[in-house]
């Protein structure tokens, strides 16, 4: 089947799987006489793997990891934890696990920082984004005549215009 039918039945986009060919994810499919790619089952198999993976948790270059290793999951479904093919593993997802933690500690820290900056307010407020009239940061954002960020959420614009705040509705 053609890039668009593969995709299809995968559940993805044509862009999706050049970009994991490109990644090293799904090696190059055979090719018709005019360069088109061709696709079969198994490599549509190996795409809904690949996108369970990344859709659990992992990265790109963590399944690029043990790409080769790829083919031993079958049926479109991943085995358990310390069975089958998963009795032994290189530590990709354990790895993964520590870089999540790592990066839950920062944000938390962060968002402790953030806090500590808004005043001594309970938790319920602070989540909530509501402000109350002492609230130095609001105060100071609000007198600034720079804008802290642009785009979508305080993002910047992927359009350009970095000088523009997008209005949400």
């Amino acid at each position: 089947m053609r890039i668009g039918d593969a995709a299809a039945a995968a559940g993805t986009t044509p862009r999706a799987l050049r970009f994991y060919e490109q990644r090293g994810l799904l090696p190059p499919p055979r090719r018709t006489r005019t360069g088109q790619r061709l696709y079969g089952e198994q490599e549509v198999a190996r795409v809904r793997v690949i996108r369970e993976l990344l859709a659990h948790g992992l990265t790109v270059e963590d399944v690029a990891a043990c790409a080769d290793r790829l083919h031993l999951l079958e049926d479109d479904v991943l085995p358990r934890y310390g069975e089958g093919v998963c009795t032994r593993t290189s530590g990709v997802v354990e790895r993964r696990i520590a870089a999540l933690d790592a990066e839950i500690g920062r944000l938390t820290a962060l968002r402790d920082r953030l806090g500590s900056v808004r005043g001594a307010q309970p938790a319920a407020t602070v989540h909530s984004g509501a402000s109350g009239p002492g609230d130095a940061l609001h105060e100071q954002l609000q007198q600034s005549s720079t804008p802290v960020g642009s785009g979508r959420g305080g993002l910047p614009d992927p359009r350009g215009g970095a000088d523009q705040v997008e209005q949400l509705p």
